[in-house]
C-alpha cells in the first residue's frame, strides 16, 4: 500500500504526520457529486449502482490529500434489505414505508440476505481496485440502536418518541430488535471485509440521545457485541474497527473497553480529555466542529492548530471532523484543511 498512514494511526502505530479523512466527504459538498447525482436520477440509485458508487467514493481523492477513502452507502442500507421500504422525501431525509410498531413485525424481523446487499459488496471491489493500493479503503455501518431509531420511528425524528416508549415500556421488543440488528450488521461488516474494505467503522449517531442506563444496555451492549463479531484479520494485516457514537462522551471510558480499535469523538469533548481518560488503549478520531470550515483558510488553519495541541505528539490519532461535513462547506476549505492537518502535523508522532 502506497499510504498506510490512517491504518497505522487507528492501531495506534507512529506515523510520519496525522493522518486524515472526512466524514462524508464523499457528498453534496462537491459539484462533481451533485451532477453525478443528477446523472443517477436519486439517492438510492446512486448508492445502489456499483459504478457510480465507486465514482463518487473517488472524487474527493482526486480534489484533496485525505489518507484513506470511505465506500458511498448509506447506514439504513441493512434495514432497506429487511423489507421495511426505504425511500427519501426531498428535504426530509429517509423515511420507511413499513417501521416496526407491532410485536408481531418485531418478532418475525431477520438479519437480510446478503445478496440483497450486493451492490454494497460489489462497489467496494470495484473502489478497491480503482485506488491501486493508493489509500485504505474504509466500510462501514449504522449502529444496532441507531438502525433501530430509524426502523421503530419510520425516519429521523426530534425527540425519538415512539422509540423511546418502546425501549421504556416493552424492553423485550426492544432487545429484539436490537439482537436481529446486530446479528445482521456482523454479517454485513465481515462481507465489506471479505469485499476488500480495510477498515470498519460503527456510525453510533443517536446513542447519545439515551440515558445512561440506557445507553449501556440497549446501545454499547450491541455496539460491543458487533465489535466482538467482526473478522480481526484480511490480507495479511489487522482490519482496524472505529465507534462513533455523537455525544458520546460521557461514556469514553466504556467506550475503550468496547472492544473498538478506535473512538471517533465529536467537537464537544476536548481530545486531550479524552486521551488522558482512555490513555493509550484506543486510538481516537477527530474532532474540528464542522461549521469551523466556514471560516476563512487562516481560522481553519488555527483550529487545526489546536486540535492536534489538544490530542498531543503521541501515535494514534486520526483527524476527523466531529460530524459529518455539511454540504454548504466551499470544497476549497477542505483542501484548506487536509493541507493544514499535514502539514502542522508533519514529524509529530514519527517513531
Amino acid at each position: 500500500m502506497q499510504n498506510d498512514t490512517f491504518l497505522r494511526a487507528a492501531m495506534r502505530e507512529a506515523t510520519p504526520y496525522t493522518p486524515i479523512w472526512v466524514m462524508r466527504q464523499a457528498g453534496r459538498y462537491l459539484p462533481e457529486y451533485n451532477e453525478t447525482r443528477r446523472k443517477a436520477g436519486s439517492f438510492l440509485a446512486l448508492a445502489k449502482t456499483p459504478e457510480l458508487a465507486c465514482e463518487v467514493t473517488l472524487q474527493p481523492l482526486r480534489r484533496f490529500a485525505l489518507d484513506a477513502a470511505i465506500i458511498f452507502s448509506d447506514i439504513l442500507t441493512v434495514p432497506d434489505a429487511m423489507g421495511l421500504g426505504l425511500h427519501f422525501v426531498e428535504g426530509e431525509g429517509p423515511k420507511f414505508a413499513n417501521p416496526l410498531r407491532a410485536e408481531r413485525d418485531i418478532m418475525a424481523l431477520e438479519a437480510p440476505d446478503l445478496e440483497k446487499l450486493r451492490y454494497v459488496f460489489d462497489a467496494i471491489s470495484l473502489t478497491r481496485k480503482e485506488l491501486k493500493g493508493r489509500v485504505p479503503l474504509i466500510g462501514f455501518s449504522g449502529s444496532p440502536f441507531t438502525l433501530a431509531c430509524y426502523m421503530v420511528e419510520g425516519g429521523g425524528s426530534d425527540d425519538f418518541r415512539l422509540l423511546k416508549t418502546m425501549l421504556y415500556s416493552r424492553p423485550d421488543l426492544m432487545h429484539r430488535i436490537l439482537a436481529t440488528n446486530a446479528r445482521a450488521v456482523i454479517e454485513y461488516l465481515n462481507a465489506q471485509i471479505a469485499a476488500g474494505a480495510q477498515a470498519v467503522m460503527i456510525f453510533d449517531t443517536w446513542g447519545g440521545v439515551l440515558a445512561d442506563a440506557a445507553f449501556h444496555e440497549f446501545s454499547l451492549a450491541y455496539s460491543k457485541q458487533v465489535l466482538a463479531g467482526i473478522t480481526r484479520t484480511s490480507e495479511g494485516r489487522v482490519v482496524p474497527r472505529i465507534l462513533f457514537t455523537k455525544g458520546g462522551g460521557a461514556w469514553l471510558e466504556a467506550m475503550a473497553q468496547s472492544g473498538a480499535d478506535t473512538l471517533g469523538i465529536d467537537w464537544q469533548t476536548n481530545l486531550g480529555d479524552a486521551r488522558r481518560r482512555v490513555g493509550s488503549s484506543v486510538g481516537l478520531q477527530g474532532n474540528l466542529d464542522p461549521m469551523a470550515l466556514f471560516a476563512p483558510p487562516e481560522a481553519i488553519e488555527r483550529e487545526v492548530e489546536r486540535v492536534l495541541r489538544s490530542f498531543g505528539a503521541a501515535p494514534g490519532h486520526v483527524f476527523n471532523l466531529g460530524h459529518g461535513v455539511s454540504q454548504y462547506t466551499p470544497p476549497e476549505h477542505v483542501a484548506a484543511l487536509v493541507e493544514a492537518v499535514h502539514s502542522r502535523s508533519l514529524g509529530a508522532h514519527a517513531a
